[in-house]
């Protein structure tokens, strides 16, 4: 897990160093995610599904069209029958985004993106914590500018962020 994050941080400081005027800050909420339809929470079927998880990111600009960046979302959940049995995902990754057709108003792009979800399950005065891994597959993403620095957006796909997430971006 070190590695991965030594290795995250540097590329996003040398992409950051070399494009270091162009990026934009993401916030979105993303429905139905990686950890309800895969087993992220050590096995058992009396899981709740959880209410979705909030996402915020950073995305430089490497190349025309072509952003990369960091990632944070979380999630929660509990077990249907013992409400104090928590599950909180923290998910960490690495993004990448590709616009592929854009217009005066709306961008269209494609989405993908690799990491970590670290689960930290909570129950009778203990916890214990455990990793697996993180993606993100959005092939459908537009952003609607809505001013020159804030756009709306919304990507369909699956993973870590949602099957379907909205959100806005603040270009800076």
């Amino acid at each position: 897990m070190k590695k991965f994050l030594v290795g995250l941080l540097t590329a996003v400081g040398l992409f950051s160093a070399s494009q270091a005027h162009a990026f934009d800050l993401t916030a979105s909420y993303g429905g139905y995610t990686q950890m309800d339809a895969m087993d992220c929470h050590d096995g058992g079927g009396d899981v709740n599904t959880a209410w979705g998880a909030v996402n915020f990111g950073a995305n430089f600009n490497v190349a025309p069209g072509f952003t990369i960046g960091p990632s944070y979302s979380f999630s929660s959940t509990s077990r249907k029958h013992f409400s104090e049995n928590k599950f909180y995902y923290h998910v960490l990754m690495l993004n990448g985004k590709y616009n592929y057709y854009r217009n005066s108003i709306v961008t269209l792009y494609g989405h993908v993106g690799i990491g970590s979800v670290i689960t930290h399950q909570t129950y009778e005065g203990d916890s214990k914590n455990k990793g697996y891994f993180a993606f993100q597959i959005s092939p459908i993403g537009a952003y609607v500018g809505i001013t020159p620095q804030i756009a709306l957006f919304g990507e369909a796909g699956f993973g870590a962020q949602g099957l379907l997430q909205v959100g806005v971006k603040i270009n800076l």
